[in-house]
């Protein structure tokens, strides 16, 4: 039987919940926002890859505060207007689609806040191109040509981890199952985990049991007030010599299993512009394998895995426990389907979509279908 396509249980305090294969849809920002508020085409991207026969789908990096947006047009879920958008665009999506997994991102960008879109450069925005005042553990910019972020105080933080509860228990009101926690690719959580972006000299900084107690405090803030699976995205290196690497990840997960982390999705890179990453097929999984063998959590494997048949050999290799795919989703949303004919998997699938497939390959529905004209 291909492991890709069977069923995987998450734990969580409320029980947890079981996907039928382990295949993410990995969080990817759509930069289509107004105000934090989702709309249009939201709809039709959500709709599109709940139709994917995934079992779970995540929501891309979710803004807890405004000023915690990457960009102007990222999504929020600070506050009733922005749950209200969000909400209904999820139930009308999910209608349209047989019952998948939810899993919501949520995130706070740091000091790589009041960004320009990606296709128009990415750079930080001054005030009179709508740029706001952005927040960090140190007051060490990303690029030396950046205005400096705010050195968080102690009561920023606070507010800053109260609004991550806030943002997972609107999360939870409107029936998402899931959330994941976004500690990776140089935004604020993985700020501080790092020593290249962390330079503070109180207890917040310095060494690593230092550098990783407000992720901590922040992740056990949201355990608490949150019963369903909850999880956490870590960037496994920095790709920087003398950064944040995989040793100090892997210890890392311990803390979080031993506070109650049900998973960990494992990425890498992006809080600093000397990074080197090597880039190749699979390139982050030793990361996660490392970071599975010394944790003992259900680990995500996700970067460059485009290949049923690569997927499948990562499970049974015991790299990871899910395979995340991104892009892929981007240019192939019914990847599933295809890797289901390849594998001897089935999916679940809205019926007016059966008649795609050749009739041999259409067991992948879990039934073959007939009298099709």
């Amino acid at each position: 039987m291909s492991m890709l396509f069977s069923p995987l249980h998450l734990p969580s305090p409320r029980g947890g919940l079981t996907l039928p294969n382990r295949i993410v849809v990995a969080p990817m920002c759509q930069y289509a926002a107004q105000g934090g508020v989702v709309g249009d085409w939201h709809l039709m991207h959500w709709g599109n890859l709940l139709n994917s026969g995934a079992a779970m789908f995540t929501i891309e990096a979710t803004a807890v505060l405004p000023e915690g947006r990457i960009t102007p047009a990222c999504i929020g879920l600070w506050d009733e207007r922005t749950a209200a958008a969000l909400a209904d665009t999820l139930q009308r999506a999910r209608r349209l689609a047989p019952r998948t997994t939810v899993c919501i991102q949520l995130a706070h960008a740091g000091r790589k806040a009041s960004s320009a879109l990606p296709w128009e450069g990415g750079q930080l925005l001054k005030p009179e191109q709508g740029g706001w005042e952005t927040f960090a553990p140190s007051a060490k910019p990303y690029l030396p040509s950046e205005a400096a972020p705010v050195a968080m105080t102690a009561e920023k933080m606070g507010q800053v981890r109260d609004a991550f509860v806030a943002a997972a228990q609107r999360a939870d009101g409107m029936g998402i199952e899931a959330v994941e926690i976004h500690s990776a690719h140089g935004y604020l959580l993985h700020e501080f985990l790092s020593p290249l972006s962390n330079r503070r000299t109180d207890a917040y900084g310095g060494n690593f049991e230092n550098r990783i107690r407000y992720p901590l405090e922040v992740f056990t803030a949201l355990r608490r007030a949150f019963g369903g699976v909850l999880g956490l995205r870590v960037s496994a290196s920095d790709w920087v010599e003398g950064g944040w690497d995989v040793e100090q990840s892997a210890e890392f997960a311990k803390r979080l299993k031993a506070a109650g982390c049900d998973f960990i999705h494992v990425s890498s890179g992006g809080v600093s512009p000397d990074q080197k990453i090597t880039l190749g097929a699979g390139y982050q999984v030793p990361f996660a394998r490392r970071i599975r063998q010394v944790s003992g959590m259900l680990t995500t494997a996700v970067g460059l895995i485009t290949q049923a048949q690569q997927a499948e050999s990562l499970l049974q290799a015991g790299d990871a426990d899910l395979i995340a795919l991104g892009r892929t989703f981007l240019y192939q949303p019914r990847w599933p389907w295809q890797a289901a004919a390849e594998l001897g998997g089935e999916v679940s699938a809205n019926p007016a979509y059966w008649r795609c497939l050749p009739r041999e390959a259409q067991a992948v529905f879990g039934k073959v279908t007939v009298g099709m004209r």
